[in-house]
């Protein structure tokens, strides 16, 4: 069997069996078929240290076309990484086939710096929060949708998907995240409060949560916002609170995260709410919150400066 073909079966045992979205599948097509069209090989026995050596070189010195000052930069580690991600993913589903190939194990990542977390203070997010502050349905939807991303964490794809019977009476929600994974989200008093002033003032017969609307507030049957709306109007409660930061609804994610750790919430649990699938990811946020480290380096320079007296 050609390895065309087991791309094809690799990505429908992505879709159905790990319920794999159409971007990610969309995506580690265009990273395998990168691959196969760079190595040229057409069979899985043909895939060898050599090749794979090859290939890691031609990702790290192929251009990105972004251009900076003057010259076309190269791929980011981390983008590079994907690729391999792919690659090995895929060398895994071969071996879950039986057939003979490089083992996966064998493809190291690229090492990258640690992530750095993009974030407000708290000052920043309460003005940002009470940006909207009308009565037309316009500010009721920014409202809510502000209120709703920093109470429960959600990505702004799983706020976008939610549908209007959403019950306000009640203190949690159900959504289907990455993977097609539910997992429960809680709302705050202020996030009810707010989301109970938006219904309340709806008045077409829509089925999703958060609507398109025209600056006169008309809407269609069922307008859904999109991803990229939600953060243009993100951004414009930004600017208007003054924010001089980029910020986005991933950003309002951090401080999601970063508010229950730095109140106390095990990482566990933080992993829990925000559907990460991988404690790893989540212990991005902990370098942010670490207060011991403050509290060990006082200690220190305080003992340090009795000593000198």
């Amino acid at each position: 069997m050609n390895l065309e073909t087991l791309k094809r079966r690799y990505l429908e045992y992505l879709e159905i069996e790990r319920g794999r979205s159409h971007k990610t599948l969309e995506n580690y097509d265009r990273y395998l078929s990168t691959f196969f069209s760079f190595s040229g090989v057409s069979e899985p026995s043909e895939i060898n240290d050599e090749v794979v050596r090859s290939y890691r070189l031609w990702l790290n010195r192929r251009p990105s076309g972004v251009m900076f000052e003057g010259r076309n930069e190269t791929l980011k580690k981390k983008t590079q990484n994907y690729y391999l991600i792919a690659l090995r993913s895929f060398l895994k589903y071969l071996i879950r086939c039986g057939i003979r190939s490089l083992p996966p194990e064998r493809i190291e990542l690229a090492k990258t710096s640690d992530r750095s977390l993009d974030l407000i203070s708290a000052e920043e997010l309460e003005r940002l929060l009470s940006s909207p502050d009308g009565e037309d349905l316009m500010s009721l939807r920014d409202k809510a949708i502000l209120e709703l991303l920093f109470s429960t964490g959600l990505r702004v794809s799983e706020l976008c998907s939610l549908s209007r019977d959403i019950d306000t009476n009640v203190d949690e929600l159900s959504v289907r995240g990455k993977g097609d994974k539910v997992r429960v989200v809680f709302l705050s008093e202020g996030a009810k409060k707010a989301l109970k002033s938006y219904l309340k003032k709806r008045f077409d017969v829509g089925d999703s949560l958060f609507i398109q609307l025209s600056k006169n507030n008309e809407t269609g049957s069922d307008n859904r916002l999109t991803p990229r709306s939600v953060e243009r109007i993100v951004q414009k409660h930004a600017k208007k609170a003054g924010i001089t930061k980029k910020v986005t609804p991933h950003v309002i994610r951090h401080s999601f995260a970063t508010d229950l750790l730095r109140n106390g919430a095990d990482l566990r649990s933080v992993q829990a709410l925000l559907g990460h699938s991988h404690i790893s990811t989540t212990q991005i946020y902990t370098h942010v919150t670490d207060t011991h480290l403050k509290e060990v380096h006082k200690k220190f320079h305080k003992k340090r400066a009795e000593e000198e007296k």
